[in-house]
Protein backbone atom coordinates (compact mmCIF):
# COMPACT_ATOMS: atom_id res chain seq x y z
CA UNK A 1 0.00 0.00 0.00
CA UNK A 2 1.31 3.44 -0.74
CA UNK A 3 1.80 6.32 1.45
CA UNK A 4 -1.50 8.30 0.99
CA UNK A 5 -3.73 5.31 0.68
CA UNK A 6 -1.93 4.38 4.06
CA UNK A 7 -2.87 7.62 5.63
CA UNK A 8 -6.16 7.43 3.91
CA UNK A 9 -6.94 4.00 5.62
CA UNK A 10 -5.19 5.51 9.21
CA UNK A 11 -7.45 8.61 9.12
CA UNK A 12 -10.72 6.50 8.37
CA UNK A 13 -9.79 4.29 11.28
CA UNK A 14 -9.72 7.41 13.39
CA UNK A 15 -12.77 9.08 12.04
CA UNK A 16 -15.25 5.99 11.97
CA UNK A 17 -13.73 3.15 14.47
CA UNK A 18 -16.27 4.34 17.68
CA UNK A 19 -19.32 4.34 15.86
CA UNK A 20 -18.03 1.10 13.84
CA UNK A 21 -17.42 -0.95 17.33
CA UNK A 22 -21.01 0.36 18.61
CA UNK A 23 -22.27 -1.93 15.56
CA UNK A 24 -20.36 -4.87 16.28
CA UNK A 25 -21.21 -5.06 20.14
CA UNK A 26 -24.26 -4.88 18.78
CA UNK A 27 -23.65 -7.97 16.62
CA UNK A 28 -22.24 -9.83 19.22
CA UNK A 29 -24.66 -9.15 21.70
CA UNK A 30 -22.79 -6.92 24.10
CA UNK A 31 -19.31 -8.77 24.31
CA UNK A 32 -16.77 -6.14 23.87
CA UNK A 33 -14.21 -8.64 23.54
CA UNK A 34 -16.09 -10.45 20.42
CA UNK A 35 -17.18 -6.80 18.58
CA UNK A 36 -13.24 -5.61 19.35
CA UNK A 37 -11.78 -8.84 17.58
CA UNK A 38 -14.77 -8.51 14.84
CA UNK A 39 -14.55 -5.12 14.21
CA UNK A 40 -10.25 -5.71 14.19
CA UNK A 41 -11.25 -8.52 11.24
CA UNK A 42 -13.21 -6.59 9.29
CA UNK A 43 -10.66 -3.64 9.09
CA UNK A 44 -7.87 -6.16 8.05
CA UNK A 45 -9.77 -7.03 5.43
CA UNK A 46 -10.68 -3.35 4.43
CA UNK A 47 -6.80 -2.99 4.57
CA UNK A 48 -5.63 -5.49 1.78
CA UNK A 49 -8.19 -3.99 -0.62
CA UNK A 50 -8.15 -0.39 0.60
CA UNK A 51 -6.67 0.67 -2.99
CA UNK A 52 -10.31 -0.46 -4.94
CA UNK A 53 -12.49 0.32 -1.79
CA UNK A 54 -14.88 2.65 -3.04
CA UNK A 55 -17.35 3.25 0.41
CA UNK A 56 -14.90 2.30 2.64
CA UNK A 57 -17.52 2.09 5.48
CA UNK A 58 -19.98 0.02 3.60
CA UNK A 59 -17.53 -1.88 2.97
CA UNK A 60 -16.80 -2.41 6.48
CA UNK A 61 -19.90 -3.14 8.08
CA UNK A 62 -20.63 -5.43 5.45
CA UNK A 63 -17.80 -7.72 5.94
CA UNK A 64 -18.72 -7.57 10.00
CA UNK A 65 -22.41 -8.34 9.48
CA UNK A 66 -20.91 -11.44 6.83
CA UNK A 67 -18.20 -12.21 9.57
CA UNK A 68 -20.80 -12.45 12.08
CA UNK A 69 -23.29 -14.56 10.18
CA UNK A 70 -20.14 -17.14 9.38
CA UNK A 71 -19.29 -16.74 12.92
CA UNK A 72 -23.18 -17.93 13.90
CA UNK A 73 -23.27 -20.60 11.33
CA UNK A 74 -20.02 -22.47 12.75
CA UNK A 75 -21.50 -22.16 16.24
CA UNK A 76 -24.58 -23.10 15.54
CA UNK A 77 -24.19 -26.40 17.63
CA UNK A 78 -22.88 -24.95 20.87
CA UNK A 79 -24.40 -23.22 23.32
CA UNK A 80 -24.41 -19.72 23.67
CA UNK A 81 -22.41 -17.38 26.18
CA UNK A 82 -23.44 -13.90 26.27
CA UNK A 83 -21.97 -11.52 28.64
CA UNK A 84 -23.96 -8.30 28.10
CA UNK A 85 -21.75 -5.35 28.76
CA UNK A 86 -23.28 -2.20 28.48
CA UNK A 87 -21.29 0.52 26.11
CA UNK A 88 -19.61 4.14 27.67
CA UNK A 89 -23.06 6.08 26.95
CA UNK A 90 -22.60 10.01 25.77
CA UNK A 91 -25.76 10.21 27.41
CA UNK A 92 -26.59 13.37 30.03
CA UNK A 93 -25.84 12.97 33.83
CA UNK A 94 -29.24 13.10 34.74
CA UNK A 95 -30.74 10.58 32.46
CA UNK A 96 -30.84 7.88 34.86
CA UNK A 97 -34.41 6.41 33.56
CA UNK A 98 -33.12 6.48 30.24
CA UNK A 99 -29.97 4.54 31.38
CA UNK A 100 -31.78 1.97 33.17
CA UNK A 101 -34.33 1.56 30.13
CA UNK A 102 -31.15 0.89 28.27
CA UNK A 103 -29.48 -1.96 30.80
CA UNK A 104 -32.89 -3.65 30.62
CA UNK A 105 -32.52 -3.24 26.71
CA UNK A 106 -29.75 -4.57 26.66
CA UNK A 107 -30.01 -7.46 28.48
CA UNK A 108 -33.44 -8.81 26.69
CA UNK A 109 -31.15 -8.41 23.34
CA UNK A 110 -28.90 -10.73 24.55
CA UNK A 111 -31.72 -12.55 25.62
CA UNK A 112 -32.88 -12.95 21.63
CA UNK A 113 -32.11 -15.59 19.25
CA UNK A 114 -28.79 -15.10 17.30
CA UNK A 115 -31.11 -14.65 14.43
CA UNK A 116 -33.90 -12.54 16.22
CA UNK A 117 -30.32 -10.07 17.34
CA UNK A 118 -29.02 -9.96 13.85
CA UNK A 119 -32.57 -8.75 12.58
CA UNK A 120 -33.34 -6.37 15.48
CA UNK A 121 -29.66 -4.36 14.92
CA UNK A 122 -29.64 -4.61 10.66
CA UNK A 123 -33.51 -3.42 10.69
CA UNK A 124 -34.01 -1.15 13.55
CA UNK A 125 -30.27 0.23 15.04
CA UNK A 126 -28.88 -0.19 11.60
CA UNK A 127 -32.06 1.34 9.52
CA UNK A 128 -31.62 -1.47 6.59
CA UNK A 129 -34.35 -2.25 4.49
CA UNK A 130 -35.97 -6.01 4.61
CA UNK A 131 -34.72 -6.97 1.38
CA UNK A 132 -31.59 -6.09 2.39
CA UNK A 133 -31.34 -7.43 5.39
CA UNK A 134 -32.58 -10.90 3.99
CA UNK A 135 -29.76 -10.21 1.40
CA UNK A 136 -27.19 -10.41 4.56
CA UNK A 137 -28.76 -12.90 6.22
CA UNK A 138 -29.36 -15.43 3.86
CA UNK A 139 -32.66 -15.76 3.86
CA UNK A 140 -36.73 -15.04 2.45
CA UNK A 141 -37.71 -11.22 2.85
CA UNK A 142 -40.58 -12.78 4.85
CA UNK A 143 -38.69 -14.54 7.39
CA UNK A 144 -36.74 -11.30 7.99
CA UNK A 145 -40.21 -9.57 8.54
CA UNK A 146 -41.93 -12.50 11.09
CA UNK A 147 -38.42 -12.64 12.96
CA UNK A 148 -38.66 -8.84 12.63
CA UNK A 149 -42.41 -9.01 14.49
CA UNK A 150 -41.85 -11.62 16.93
CA UNK A 151 -38.11 -10.15 18.06
CA UNK A 152 -40.14 -6.90 19.25
CA UNK A 153 -42.37 -8.78 20.69
CA UNK A 154 -39.88 -10.33 22.51
CA UNK A 155 -38.57 -6.98 23.56
CA UNK A 156 -41.97 -6.23 24.75
CA UNK A 157 -42.44 -8.43 27.14
CA UNK A 158 -38.69 -8.81 28.31
CA UNK A 159 -38.85 -5.12 28.81
CA UNK A 160 -42.32 -3.63 30.07
CA UNK A 161 -41.05 -0.17 29.29
CA UNK A 162 -41.46 -0.97 25.72
CA UNK A 163 -44.77 -1.29 25.60
CA UNK A 164 -47.14 0.87 23.27
CA UNK A 165 -48.07 2.46 26.58
CA UNK A 166 -45.45 5.20 24.91
CA UNK A 167 -43.33 5.73 28.57
CA UNK A 168 -40.51 4.83 26.83
CA UNK A 169 -41.27 5.20 23.30
CA UNK A 170 -38.97 8.48 23.07
CA UNK A 171 -36.35 7.26 24.49
CA UNK A 172 -35.58 4.21 22.13
CA UNK A 173 -36.01 6.57 19.20
CA UNK A 174 -31.99 7.51 19.39
CA UNK A 175 -31.51 4.03 19.71
CA UNK A 176 -32.70 3.33 16.04
CA UNK A 177 -36.61 2.03 16.63
CA UNK A 178 -39.34 4.28 15.04
CA UNK A 179 -42.68 4.77 16.49
CA UNK A 180 -44.77 2.74 15.09
CA UNK A 181 -41.93 -0.26 15.41
CA UNK A 182 -42.06 0.06 18.55
CA UNK A 183 -45.78 0.00 19.22
CA UNK A 184 -46.27 -2.76 16.92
Amino acid sequence: MEGSSHDDFREFVAMRSTALLRLAVLLTGGDQHAAEDLLQIALMKAYGRWARVEQPEAYVRQTMYRQQVNRWRLRRHHAETTVPVLPESGGEAGAGADLELRIALWAALGRLSKRQRAVVVLRYFEDLPEAEVAALLGCPVGTVRSTAHRSLAKLRALVPELKPDGVAEQQLLPLGYTAKEIQG
